[in-house]
């Protein structure tokens, strides 16, 4: 298999007039936050989860933001930030649809219940709608096992799914309207 490189030494990053972390985050975090950590760095979760928080994802120019006000090297931050799984580095859609992938989720027909939200959806694992609406992703674990399968379509449980009960909730969720993939 041939490497596959990006040419992430030219990569630009996208840049808006006033930044992410925005004074009063900055003073939240001194004042707050700061003083619970032996060191700066030991802030860095909080600091992601603050902007995450406001801006539903984190931009790149946030996690150098970030990087600047912890005293960090920008690598370090985007180290943190992609290893946990809970933070969003693109934007997502205005609905989260997680399909519990657990054991017990997969033996009770978790790939049929992914399988027709990608079909109803259009989208892949990890991807969210042209129109802006639904990013789906798979998780592990609901804590539902004696429901299984299950999902999580923005704040609400949905249990003992079967394809069909799955595109009737993203229906659902698609009529609701609302902004629950943010803030």
């Amino acid at each position: 298999m041939a490497w596959i490189t990006k040419d992430s030494a030219n990569a630009k990053v996208e840049r808006r007039a006033e930044p992410y972390l925005t004074d009063a985050m900055r003073r939240d975090l001194t004042e707050r936050v700061l003083p619970r950590y032996a060191s700066k760095q030991a802030a860095t979760l909080p600091c992601l989860h603050m902007i995450q928080h406001e801006y539903g994802w984190i931009p790149a120019q946030a996690l150098e933001e970030v990087a600047a006000f912890l005293g960090l090297n920008p690598a370090e931050v985007l180290d943190t930030a992609s290893f946990y799984e809970e933070y969003w580095l693109r934007p997502k859609g205005r609905h989260l649809i997680q399909v519990c992938r657990s054991i017990a989720c997969e033996f009770c027909g978790q790939k049929e219940i992914t399988q027709a939200c990608r079909d109803k959806l259009g989208i892949e694992v990890g991807e969210t709608t042209d129109d802006g609406n639904f990013t789906l992703v798979e998780l592990e674990c609901l804590g539902s096992c004696g429901t299984a399968p299950a999902a999580l379509i923005d704040e609400t449980l949905h249990e003992n799914l079967t394809p069909e009960k799955m595109a009737q909730a993203i229906d659902a969720a698609a009529r609701s309207g609302g902004d629950h993939g943010h803030h």
